[in-house]
């Protein structure tokens, strides 16, 4: 069984200021997307994208995340809590981040640039869809080094790589799966290959989208069964987790507008 590193959730201080991993996680995520943006307008001229446009849906994108990661936890994982206690939803230092209502307020925030821009909502997400997943991968790294969201219990001698996470279970050794680094390989590394292999020709509009859909419902979808459940709601209907329910609906709906968009012309 391995051991946790135990890595310093402090990567640097700066006098009274203390720099996290987990903020250079977030902004190492906000420079990658920039960086693969330039790229990709290269590769996609006729899209039509300009790096004014890409700082906008940076900025857009960042908004949509924040404030959609945060409501999608108080409504999806502790809505009585926080009805009870109005006041904590804006205690953001104290954690509680939710990726499928921070997916919702990125799609909001979609719409609102395509529609100042004059573009349509998937010819944007068509865009963005590849340049997402390394985000994600960043967010993973930053919750494997701060020890957090560790996985399922399991054996160490099926699963050699089992780690045991002191700071979760410091009774004593447990072994646990790094779910962190499962979901960085798969919906993070794995799902942009995918994307960046898939983006660089033209596509129906839609297409493109659907396959980030499709991928990374499927991946998160596997990587809950590994993911130690939230304690606050353990498992769900029919023993699924609420990352999985929640996963389903991308699937499905990933799954349609791949059929749908491939009906159509190709742009």
């Amino acid at each position: 069984m391995l051991i946790h590193p135990q890595f310093d959730p402090i990567a640097l201080s700066l006098g009274p200021i203390a720099v996290r991993w987990y903020g250079l996680m977030y902004v190492a995520a906000f420079v990658l997307f920039l960086v693969l943006g330039r790229m990709h307008m290269k590769r996609r001229p006729d899209i039509g994208i300009t790096k004014e446009n890409l700082d906008d849906l940076l900025f857009f994108g960042m908004l949509g995340v924040v404030l959609g990661g945060r409501l999608g936890f108080v409504l999806f994982y502790k809505p009585m809590y926080y009805l009870s206690h109005p006041i904590e939803i804006f205690y953001i230092w104290q954690g509680g981040m939710s990726f499928h209502g921070g997916f919702l307020g990125v799609l909001a925030a979609m719409l609102f640039f395509g529609r100042k821009t004059g573009r349509t909502f998937f010819q944007v997400t068509d865009f963005i869809a590849p340049l997402v997943p390394t985000g994600l991968a960043a967010g993973r790294l930053g919750n494997f080094i701060n020890g957090e969201l560790p996985g399922r219990i399991t054996d160490p001698s099926v699963w050699p790589w089992a780690m045991w996470f002191p700071q979760n279970d410091p009774a004593g050794p447990i072994a646990r799966h790094p779910s962190q680094l499962y979901q960085f390989a798969m919906d993070g590394m794995l799902l942009f290959l995918i994307l960046w292999l898939y983006s660089p020709n033209p596509r129906p509009v839609g297409a493109v989208s659907a396959v980030f859909l499709i991928g990374y419902g499927s991946f998160r979808f596997l990587a809950e069964f590994t993911r130690e459940p939230d304690s606050f709601l353990g498992l769900l209907t029919l023993g699924m987790s609420m990352g999985q329910w929640l996963s389903l609906p991308m699937i499905f709906a990933g799954i349609a507008l791949f059929v749908i968009s491939n009906r159509k012309q190709v742009v």
